[in-house]
């Protein structure tokens, strides 16, 4: 289980607001994140990856504390089980497709390399470099990157914002597809309700910095 119950203050388009969360979210489970642009989604994540640091709370994964202001506790990113695929994606452009999958491992392990390839259709283009990959073959490749590490939990930040709706819908699949197959925990910012509709377990909506949990869709993993 994650437990979640931190605050960060943020300068916004607005002035100076204070970001709330407090969720339990279960294992396995796939959670979409809404709420208006600047509402701190992807603050949100950048706290639960380590990478931003709250003001005060705790963040808890099963029995592994990861921070707590109380205790003075703030494990650093890469001693988290997280995988985080950024919104831009953030592929190496000196690396092929492979050596991008393989680079987020924390152990090298070729056959789990093949493993990815083949889930997400990209042994073709094992060699090819991001530049010479479409849309939606980087955002494949930054998925299996982002679960090579082999994570706990898994930290979409829009990963399928700047896509066309057909293939938007296909890779939404694929997400599907990889949180099942793997069994990760996965957090994802969407601003699509269709898209949330389909794929989330439930919602938890950002609004003047308060977090609200709704949107049960009834969708099983």
């Amino acid at each position: 289980m994650l437990t979640i119950d931190i605050q960060r203050k943020m300068l916004t388009a607005d002035g100076e607001k204070t970001l709330r969360l407090n969720v339990e979210i279960l294992d396995r489970q796939l959670v979409c994140l809404f709420g208006k642009s600047g509402a701190g989604k992807t603050t949100a994540l950048r706290m639960l990856a380590g990478l931003t640091k709250p003001d005060a709370g705790i963040i808890r994964f099963d029995d592994k504390l990861w921070f707590s202001s109380a205790q003075k506790i703030n494990v650093c990113p890469q001693a988290r089980d997280v995988g985080y695929m950024f919104q831009d994606y953030a592929l190496f452009p000196n690396m092929t497709v492979e050596q991008n999958i393989r680079y987020g491992q924390l152990i090298q392990n070729q056959s789990e390399v093949e493993n990815l390839l083949t889930l997400f259709d990209l042994v073709q283009l094992r060699r090819q470099k991001p530049l010479r990959l479409s849309g939606g073959q980087k955002q494949r490749c930054a998925l299996a990157r982002a679960l090579a590490r082999k994570p706990k939990l898994l930290l979409l930040d829009e990963p399928l914002s700047s896509l066309d709706e057909e293939m938007r819908f296909a890779l939404q699949d694929e997400i599907l597809k990889a949180h099942r197959h793997l069994g990760v925990t996965t957090l994802m910012i969407s601003h699509d309700r269709t898209e949330i509709d389909r794929m989330a377990d439930f919602v938890i909506s950002i609004v003047k910095g308060e977090c609200e949990v709704a949107a049960f869709t009834g969708r099983v993993s």
